[in-house]
């Protein structure tokens, strides 16, 4: 696999989860290292390709598909600044907190995969703003939603929007897109909108794209056809959060055949029943020892 140029100082490592470098002479900084050791070890490859040396990593957020490849490359690169959202970077350095948040306890070995369990690694809490990583300068835009906090990356015509978006495939492939906070994740999506000048816009899964109003519009329309099906599923009659995440799937014809599917899908239906609370639509109260949602 090779790099993508995609102007002459941002690349694109396109794979399941994408990587982007933005490069200043010979120094690189990765944003978002993949999944594991073997996305890593392919990047490396294709940036010794080009001549490029990784000066510093950036973590868009703390989803273990996103930094599962850090522990390779500061192997490689010992001395290498690894940089992240504050609440993310904490989870960066303690990956147990990944599946202990989703799970609500300490995880069962069917959740300590490496899609939901990282290897630890250290990283430095930053925010938003115009930054120099590594000797090279970008723009990072906050979007919370996908995750507590979550940075989008921005240099010159190119915008790695993470998992602020997903391209139209992805989308498809997973109705239910990972949020932790719905209407946020609304806000961020469109939020994207009112930026100039941008000329490719890179989802963190997805192909690249010089359409970010007509990506944003099709993330906007799946967010809301899952806080639809979360109501409508809420309309059937008062049900706790388990039950509603069954009829949800059922609606939307979503097959979960793994602990970690449950678990990453219960959040989404949760994200949105919040959400729902929030607009006073449902309503939650506790009954024979059941935490339930119903329609106002």
């Amino acid at each position: 696999m090779t790099l993508l140029p995609l102007t002459d100082s941002a690349f694109l490592f396109p794979a399941a989860v994408n990587s982007v470098i933005f490069a200043e002479g010979n120094s690189a900084l990765i944003v978002d290292t993949g999944l594991d050791e073997s996305h890593a070890r392919k990047l490396l490859r294709a940036m010794q390709e080009v001549n490029l040396t990784p000066s510093a990593i950036l973590n868009t957020h703390s989803h273990a598909d996103h930094h599962g490849g850090n522990a390779l490359i500061l192997k490689r690169f010992p001395e290498l600044p690894v940089y992240a959202p504050p609440p993310e970077a904490a989870i960066i350095a303690h990956p147990i907190l990944e599946p202990l948040y989703l799970y609500g306890a300490l995880p069962p070995r069917e959740l300590r995969s490496k899609f939901l369990l990282a290897p630890s690694s250290p990283a430095q809490p930053l925010e938003a703003g115009t930054r120099r990583l590594g000797g090279v300068e970008v723009e990072l835009l906050a979007v919370p939603g996908h995750a507590v906090q979550m940075l989008a990356a921005r240099r010159g015509g190119t915008l790695y929007a993470a998992d602020a978006l997903f391209g139209p495939e992805s989308l498809a492939k997973h109705p239910l897109t990972f949020c932790v906070d719905s209407a946020a994740q609304k806000t961020s999506a469109a939020g994207l909108l009112g930026l100039e000048g941008v000329a490719q816009t890179v989802p963190g899964h997805g192909d690249p794209t010089p359409d970010l109003a007509g990506l944003v519009q099709i993330n906007l329309a799946s967010l809301e056809r899952t806080t639809a099906a979360v109501r409508h599923a809420c309309q059937q009659g008062a049900a706790s959060t388990d039950e509603l995440l069954a009829r949800v799937c059922d609606a939307l014809k979503v097959e979960m055949s793994s602990a970690g599917a449950v678990v990453l899908n219960r959040s989404v239906v949760a994200a949105h029943l919040a959400e729902l609370l929030g607009r006073d639509q449902i309503q939650l109260r506790v009954e024979k020892n059941r935490m339930l949602f119903a329609v106002s």
